[in-house]
Formats: C-alpha cells, structure tokens, sequence
C-alpha cells in the first residue's frame, strides 16, 4: 500500500476529531494569553530574561500539546480501533510513521502560529522591556518553540503507544513538568538541564549558563522523542491489536 492513502486516512481522523481539535485551539489559546501577562519587570531584577518572559505562556501551553500527541494515538486503544486500522494496513510500520506524520504536521503549524501570536502579545505588555531583543533571537525563539511544542506532542504520542493508555501518559507527563522538573529538578544539579522539558526550554531563553545551549538543548528533547517513538514503534510490532 502507498503512503499517501495512509497519510490520508490518518489526517482525516484527526481533522474531524473534535476533541483533537479543541486541544489544538486550546494550545493556541493558552500559550498566547498567558504571553500576553507578561509584564515589565521590576528595573532591579538581574535574573529577568525578555526573552523567556515573551514565551512564558509555553509553559502552560505544552500541557495541551501533550493532551494533542496522547489522545491521538489513545484512541486507537478503544473499542478494537486499532484492529481496524491494522487491517486496512498491515504493515505497521508504515501506519505507525503515518499516525506520526499527522501528530507532527498540525503540531507544527499550531506551534509557529502560536509563536508569533505569543511573541505579538508579549512584546505588546512588556513595552521597551523587550527593547534588547535582536531579531536573530526572536526568530530563534520562534522556530524554536514551534519544534519544541512538536517534539511535546511527539513525544506524549510516543509514550502513549508504549503505554496503551492516554490517561497513564497524561498521569505521568502532566505531573513530571509541573512538580518533578520545576521543584524537585532544581535540587538535582546539572541532570536537570538534560530533562525534555528544560533542555527543549533553553531555545527560549535569551541567556543560559550551563553545558547545553539552545539547540543542543533542543537536540536532547529531540532524542527523548526519538526514544519515545522507538519504544512505541516496538511496543506496537511485538503486541497484539
């Protein structure tokens, strides 16, 4: 069978999935409103970054695109789902890279929308606190944070066929970047800069210290995901539907 068809069929179910969708809006939504709170910061803070401060809604907004990559991939765990889409493509490989296309396409489109509008609205509340950012590092931040927000997705669609379970992958994903890496990470010295999450966040910061920089950093989100797709890839061929 030919790749276009699968790609086809696939798309499909995302684009008439409401619920899929509707995390792809509430993506958008979430990541450029809370950029939109960004506010000039107190002249005395030496720690405030314009940059990380312009994309500050990511934070938020990475929780949808996680819901985005494990609810495309779940629902093929119910009411025998996946038996039928294996049966119109036995092979599952090329399902498997068919399913990954169209998590990922969206995903980064959604994401360089949401970038700008974020980067927009930002700059509009933080007036000439944002005066010091050069053009290289906007657009850096923006790219950037579109394929961040891709390999999020990714990475949960991953996670999601490994585990059969988009409640299992949200329980585990939500809660390791909202807890493990902002409070526990902070004590775990230089192994937090190789976390998903920060590495992949140090595209948006204006300055860093530490061993990674902003697409070495990306680069380490980019192998999780890697990782992540592996492990499903090999789930998916060694179990039955």
């Amino acid at each position: 069978m030919q790749s276009a068809p699968v790609l086809r069929s696939e798309w499909l179910k995302i684009r008439t999935t409401r619920s899929l969708l509707g995390t792809l809006l509430a993506l958008f939504a979430v990541t450029t409103a809370f950029s939109a709170l960004a506010a000039a910061p107190d002249p005395s803070d030496p720690d405030f970054d314009p940059l990380f401060t312009t994309f500050s809604g990511v934070l938020p907004g990475q929780i949808a695109a996680i819901s985005f990559g494990a609810m495309a991939v779940s629902s093929e765990f119910h009411n025998g789902a996946l038996r039928v889409s294996l049966a119109a493509v036995p092979q599952r490989g090329r399902w498997f890279a068919a399913k990954v296309t169209s998590i990922a396409v969206p995903a980064l489109v959604v994401g360089l929308l949401t970038s700008l509008a974020a980067l927009l609205a930002a700059r509009a509340g933080l007036g000439s606190a944002a005066d010091t950012l050069t053009g290289g590092e906007q657009v850096r931040a923006v790219a950037g944070c579109a394929v961040y927000l891709t390999l999020t997705a990714l990475f949960a669609a991953g996670l999601t066929t490994l585990l059969r379970s988009g409640v299992a992958t949200l329980s585990l994903l939500i809660p390791f970047i909202l807890v493990v890496s902002f409070v526990i990470g902070d004590a775990a010295g230089t192994v937090v800069e190789f976390m998903p999450d920060r590495a992949g966040q140090l595209v948006l910061q204006q300055t860093h210290e530490g061993t990674l920089g902003p697409w070495s950093g990306l680069a380490v989100t980019a192998l999780w995901t890697a990782a992540a797709l592996l492990a499903g890839a090999w789930s998916l061929n060694r179990r039955d539907a």
